[in-house]
């Protein structure tokens, strides 16, 4: 049987772990998902200053990598069957050109060809404060069929450390999809 394919991009905002976590989550228990991995410039120089991972280390989460500026690579058309796309995190700079169906480049391309083909994208923008513009574009690309999923932690189930938080959104991101996961405990679970 084929696998799922799910596509990942990572922009250049803070909070790259978010992305990295969801490779990671994936690889380690949801071997049923083939994941596609973007990278934008600005979030392959996010890792090396927030996180103590090298490049080549969270490309190998990833099944396939592709080329942030190939246009021309098998996601940027529809007629590629995925089950989804996820940007996580999302600087607004990448919210700006999905919510404008500005594809000038693979990540935003692959993200429209998402909305377009009506599969599901899920954003994790992450940005704060945010002025109306920042919630325009939310509102745009939410209108336009995107999932806005903030990084926004719950602490109903108490969490102790920052990985649990990093987990509870990682967790709610593949909710998103139907995947299977115990990342975070949910709500009336013992």
């Amino acid at each position: 049987m084929a696998k799922e394919k799910l596509i990942v991009g990572i922009s250049g905002a803070s909070g790259v772990i978010y992305g990295v976590r969801l490779l990671e989550a994936i690889k380690e228990t949801v071997p049923a998902v083939e994941t596609i991995l973007i990278v934008t410039p600005g979030a392959a120089k996010t890792i090396e200053i927030e996180t103590d991972y090298e490049i080549e280390q969270v490309e190998a989460l990833a099944d396939r990598v592709e080329d942030y500026s190939n246009l021309a690579s098998s996601v940027s058309s529809g007629s590629y069957k995925t089950i989804g796309m996820v940007v996580a995190p999302c600087s607004m700079r990448t919210l700006s050109d999905i919510a404008s169906s500005n594809a000038n480049n693979l990540l935003v391309r692959a993200a429209d060809v998402t909305l377009k083909e009506r599969r599901k994208l899920v954003i994790v923008p992450r940005e704060t404060p945010l002025h109306r513009g920042h919630l325009k574009l939310m509102i745009t690309a939410s209108d336009n069929g995107a999932v806005i999923l903030p990084p926004f932690p719950a602490f109903y189930h108490r969490p102790k450390t920052i990985n649990q938080l990093i987990d509870y959104t990682a967790g709610k991101i593949l909710d998103q999809f139907a995947i299977e996961n115990s990342l975070y405990k949910r709500w009336g679970d013992k």
